[in-house]
């Protein structure tokens, strides 16, 4: 019988009746160190005690209090099954063997020792609670100290934690502690995949430009705002400098807001957000009115590109922890990713549209009608979001020296914005122009018997 089976038929008799059907906890938060030493690299991991809901743990009396004495055994093989199992950690590309449970040992909710790898160490190698301590399975902790055979403590290490699987929000709080080297903090919610704890700028490059194409396709707001362009401008020539003014525009506020430019205030996302809606209610609107195409429209698309460059770094922010050093890197990683799901998205998008009105009687009704679905959905979107945005108090900043400098430095921005997206307009529409230009203009040339000729 396989290892693996006949690991999980133990931990299905080591079950309660009615383990199966136990709730998952809602909130959860799970604190890890990763230390390498030598040959060895702990892992120190503290884990509420009401995630592993399902394993039967001994209990004395009739109030559910631990019995700290017969705990020791199950708990050992809770850490290893439920804990070790789910974490992933590689050297290079290779992953590490199985860990050895060094201790596990029940701490009180009181208990601080995981405020530093320090403290933590000490507590997991000094002496257990005292066996007629009090304490109860849902406020309990369990900790566990880990360790891996690995050839050298300064070798490049990964680590992919699956411990989100055990309960609905689950945010982990990692720190690691290289040799000779500062702390590294990561904090993140869910799985969030493998990820080093230094990585190169390549593996930086791979790990965002994948990022970013995704984060655009699972954007609704994002395709929901391509669907209007397409559907205003069904022409893949006219697009071009829509699409390069939006690009230039976004790249400049994403770029600022990695390097934390823009506003903390907890009210500026939702007004982000809200935004967004507005720009998609417009171009719905837009298409239901029958605009034609006018020049200088290249100027609306570099202002909405500066709005959702907000957006795009909301997605990116909580990643870039993930980058080590290569901040510039990463966010120009991104940024190629996101332009390659619109480059993906777009065409497809303005093809489609194209076919299916080509064939419909009455072109204009199905525009407004698909417009007017757009519509609808911008709107429901806008008024959820401005309800929200309405429940934040405003209050004006105080004018001051550091506030007129980061206006003075946000006008640069804009400006540079500006610069650019004019810039790369006019070098677009040079560009178009140049075959007409020199085809409206004659020029000589000679032909086979030596005569001049104008074409």
């Amino acid at each position: 019988m396989p290892a693996g089976l006949i690991r999980w038929t133990a931990l299905l008799l080591a079950l309660a009746p009615g383990a199966l059907a136990a709730g998952i906890p809602d909130d959860l938060t799970i604190v890890m160190f990763a230390k390498p030493s030598g040959e060895r690299l702990h892992v120190l991991v503290r884990v509420p005690l009401k995630a592993l809901n399902g394993m039967d743990l001994p209990a004395r009396g009739g109030n559910g209090e631990l019995d700290l004495v017969r705990a020791g055994p199950p708990l050992s093989s809770a850490a290893r099954w439920w804990i070790a199992d789910a974490i992933e950690i590689y050297d290079g590309g290779s992953r590490l063997e199985p860990p050895q449970v060094v201790d596990t040992r029940v701490s009180l909710p009181s208990d601080n020792s995981f405020a530093s790898y320090e403290g933590a160490w000490a507590h997991l190698t000094g002496a257990p609670l005292p066996d007629q301590t009090q304490v109860f399975r849902d406020q309990a902790m369990l900790d566990a100290v880990f360790d891996y055979p690995i050839h050298s403590d300064r070798a490049s290490f990964a680590i992919h934690s699956r411990l989100a699987r055990l309960g609905v929000r689950v945010t982990t709080d990692l720190r690691f502690l290289p040799p000779d080297a500062p702390l590294r903090t990561f904090e993140f919610e869910g799985d969030p995949g493998l990820f080093r704890f230094d990585p190169s700028w390549l593996q930086t490059v791979q790990r965002f430009v994948p990022f970013g194409f995704f984060s655009l396709l699972r954007g609704t707001d994002y395709l929901l705002f391509l669907f209007c362009v397409a559907l205003l401008i069904r022409n893949f020539r006219a697009l071009i400098p829509w699409v390069a003014a939006f690009t230039v525009a976004y790249s400049v506020t994403l770029i600022a807001s990695a390097y934390n430019l823009a506003s903390d205030a907890l009210w500026f996302p939702t007004l982000v957000e809200t935004l967004i809606a507005i720009s998609i209610l417009y171009l719905a609107f837009e298409n239901i009115a029958g605009g034609d195409i006018v020049r200088r429209r290249w100027m609306l698309a570099a202002g909405f590109g500066l709005v959702y460059g907000f957006g795009f770094a909301f997605a990116l922010k909580p990643q870039l922890q993930f980058a080590g050093t290569h901040t510039l890197a990463s966010v120009l990683s991104f940024n190629v990713g996101v332009e390659l799901g619109q480059f993906a998205a777009l065409p497809l998008l303005v093809l489609g549209l194209s076919l299916l009105l080509r064939f419909t009687v009455r072109e204009r009704m199905e525009t407004i009608i698909l417009a007017a679905l757009a519509a609808d959905l911008g709107w429901h979107r806008f008024t959820e979001r401005a309800e929200r945005l309405s429940q934040f108090s405003f209050q004006w900043p105080a004018v001051d020296a550091a506030l007129l400098a980061n206006a003075m430095l946000w006008l640069a921005i804009f400006l540079v914005a500006a610069g650019l997206t004019c810039l790369t307009v006019w070098v677009l529409g040079w560009r178009a122009r140049r075959p007409d230009s020199l085809a409206s203009h004659p020029r000589e040339t000679r032909g086979s018997s030596g005569e001049r000729r104008l074409v």
